[in-house]
């Protein structure tokens, strides 16, 4: 079964503004977020794997951690996101049981070689625009760069952009090949986290359908 990627909700409590980050992730749920995604770059094992447990036992949607496979699997999330500093892909899947699902981060083609030809069930592009989420993220790729990236994927791998994606633009990465979005700040920093998931998702179903109809 395909992971649906049409928009992932990065939980992030560092643009939460001491908001409850459970609280904000169902609103984000209510909006049409298909998937959170937990990231704590800076809390304990233990404090990760908390969080993770509330947010699967309060969610309908997949829950994914950022980075920690075995907090994942302990915390009973559906999955784990890579990036190329983490355990490969292929050495998560020697003891993750069937069904766990991987979702790997790459922003160009050699970070795609690191990664061991990424063998995941999607893959998250980019940092397509600027973003101030991830200072470290290096220049953004643009569509272009999306697209050079995507081309490694192997077929029908589900593309999710990220990187600076809101309301604004997220039809546009759709366009260049997205089968959807992964946001934090466009989500989780906004006021009304319902209304700003929504904007995003519409926009996203809207050119998807237009994809479909040709």
């Amino acid at each position: 079964m395909s992971v649906d990627v049409r928009l992932i909700a990065i939980a992030d409590p560092a643009v939460l503004g001491g908001r409850d980050l459970v609280d904000a992730a169902r609103r984000a749920q209510r909006g049409g977020a298909t998937m959170v995604q937990l990231r704590m770059k800076h809390a304990s094992t233990g404090e990760i794997f908390q969080m993770a447990r509330r947010l699967v036992e309060e969610l309908t949607i997949p829950v994914y951690v950022n980075d920690r496979a075995d907090v994942a699997l302990a915390a009973g999330a559906s999955g784990v996101h890579l990036g190329v500093e983490d355990l490969p892909p292929a050495a998560v899947r020697s003891f993750a049981p069937e069904g766990f699902r991987i979702g790997i981060s790459v922003g160009s083609e050699d970070e795609v070689r690191l990664m061991g030809g990424a063998p995941a069930d999607y893959w998250s592009i980019g940092s397509v625009f600027r973003t101030s989420t991830k200072p470290d993220a290096g220049e953004p790729i643009g569509i272009e760069g999306f697209r050079r990236v995507a081309r490694w994927a192997p077929a029908g791998t589900p593309l999710v952009a990220i990187g600076g994606i809101d309301p604004s633009n997220a039809a546009e990465v759709v366009r260049a090949g997205a089968d959807g979005v992964a946001v934090i700040r466009a989500v989780f920093a906004a006021s009304d986290v319902e209304g700003a998931a929504r904007r995003i998702r519409e926009a996203v179903d809207r050119e998807l359908e237009r994809r479909r109809s040709g």
